[in-house]
């Protein structure tokens, strides 16, 4: 299932690894509250959720209108029990931003 903004790689569909292959990676624990920067949190645990899923950082994304891709079969290196990730395209091929509200740090 494809929409404009969302794919899913639950089928394998190889010509669309190929085009998100460049696109930034998030996986669950990065923004889990109850994982330690050690255990490989990213944000400030105050910024952070609880035990966030694949498909609520989905959710996120199509509500910012940020282009991503659910990943099922992927698992987070450190612990192969974070099954999921998500990619995301903050950045168009020209390097200028998908989303010109969303601000960066640089």
């Amino acid at each position: 299932m494809a929409t404009s903004n969302t794919a899913r790689m639950e089928d394998g569909g190889g010509d669309l690894r190929s085009t998100i292959k460049k696109w930034n990676i998030i996986y669950p624990v990065y923004l889990n509250s109850k994982k330690t920067v050690a255990e490989g949190r990213r944000i400030a645990a105050a910024k952070a959720c609880p035990d966030p899923t694949c498909i609520e950082i989905a959710d996120c994304c199509s509500h910012l209108k940020i282009p991503h891709a659910i990943e099922l079969d992927k698992a987070y290196p450190r612990d192969f029990f974070q099954v999921g990730r998500v990619r995301v395209q903050l950045k168009k091929d020209d390097g200028s931003p998908v989303n010109p509200a969303i601000k960066t740090s640089k």
